[in-house]
């Protein structure tokens, strides 16, 4: 039997590029939810401009993001920060 061979370096740039492109898509993301609520805030948009997946996915993101500072926040909202 022939041993396999190594795996040319382009896949190696095609692997390291699609890595890339989910780190820049969840910062874009994140992007797109501030500009939402920017214009959410000036009357630009309502949510019912929205349609109802959209909302649900907003929703979960928004939840699922403060669970997450909930979990993290070592000091109290009533603490002074110095």
């Amino acid at each position: 039997m022939d041993e396999p061979q190594p795996a040319p370096a382009a896949s190696d740039d095609a692997q390291a590029s699609r890595a890339q492109l989910t780190r820049l898509d969840a910062d874009f993301i994140r992007v797109l939810e501030d500009l939402i609520d920017a214009l959410l805030a000036n009357g630009t948009l309502r949510l019912t401009d929205l349609p109802a997946q959209a909302l649900d996915k907003l929703a979960q993101r928004r939840k699922t993001r403060e669970r997450l500072r909930d979990a993290l926040d070592l000091i109290g909202d009533d603490e002074p920060l110095l």
